[in-house]
């Protein structure tokens, strides 16, 4: 399986096997008063866990939903019962928008066989497949720690990209906010983009229904957005959730080594030390 992606198909298929193990990953932006807790207690997939991307994080920080420790991650994910030798498939209620934040996050943790439900929640309620409220008792297991640091810049990552000029910066935010052109959406942050960054937004690469576009589509949108797809490649977004979106769309063609940038634009722009353009 070289595609990142399952259809909503190959998951039925497979439901209540021994094999597969499910995660709802949903996650809604702060000003959407809505908590993605609340929407998997309401309806999830038969067996999912629910993974809450703001509480297993890093909380000596007060950036949002920065990657835990390798070892806290250990102990969050050995609760949720989950297992690096199982076939991981994770989903959110939008579509395609937080499940790949946890399918890059699992990745970096060490588990090898993390794919994202193309689709999503929605895709799945809408052609009738099976939904439960009930919430699941998964016995616990033991991780070891693991962490692959390839896969994430930190901030002075950044610093030593920019500087350096080693990797492309795909920024995943929608073209006003990386031109500067309106504010953030975060209060107390400025506008604009990083030096050099090049911008694709992330729900330009979905289709309608919330599926990701075909192989074919992704590449001619990144090629459009002055990507070279054979150079290193780190992206960026708001929070390190879209971001990851672009993640996924690269690795559907086959570039598994894109890093992501963990603060992303909250901790960029956040700071009076760091230098920003706006503009195309």
């Amino acid at each position: 399986m070289s595609d990142p992606l399952v259809s909503t198909g190959w998951l039925a298929e497979r439901l209540g096997s021994n094999e597969i193990a499910i995660v709802d990953a949903t996650w809604f932006m702060p000003g959407d008063g809505k908590l993605g807790r609340d929407a998997y207690a309401a309806s999830h997939i038969p067996g999912a866990v629910f993974f809450d991307i703001d509480n297993i994080a890093d909380h000596a920080t007060d950036l949002p939903h920065m990657l835990p420790a390798p070892d806290a991650f250990a102990q969050a994910a050995g609760a949720l019962g989950l297992r690096r030798d199982l076939i991981t498939v994770v989903y959110d209620g939008q579509g395609i928008f937080s499940a790949p934040r946890v399918w890059w996050t699992l990745r970096i943790m060490g588990f090898p066989e993390v794919f994202v439900l193309d689709g999503g929640l929605p895709k799945w309620r809408a052609e009738g497949r099976p939904l439960e409220t009930a919430l699941p008792h998964p016995a616990p297991t033991t991780l070891e720690p693991a962490f692959d640091p390839s896969l994430v810049r930190d901030l002075e990552g950044m610093r030593a990209t920019l500087a350096a000029h080693d990797a492309q910066v795909i920024d995943a935010r929608a073209g006003p906010r990386f031109r500067g052109e309106v504010p953030e959406p975060r209060a107390g942050l400025r506008s604009g983009h990083m030096p050099g960054a090049l911008n694709l937004a992330w729900n330009g690469l979905l289709n309608p229904d919330g599926t990701m576009k075909a192989a074919s589509h992704l590449r001619a949108a990144f090629q459009a957005s002055g990507t070279d797809l054979d150079g290193p490649i780190v992206t960026t977004c708001g929070s390190g959730v879209s971001a990851s979106v672009l993640a996924l769309a690269l690795a559907r063609l086959g570039r598994e080594d894109v890093a992501v940038y963990d603060g992303s634009w909250t901790e960029w722009a956040g700071r009076a030390d760091t230098p920003i353009v706006t503009g195309p």
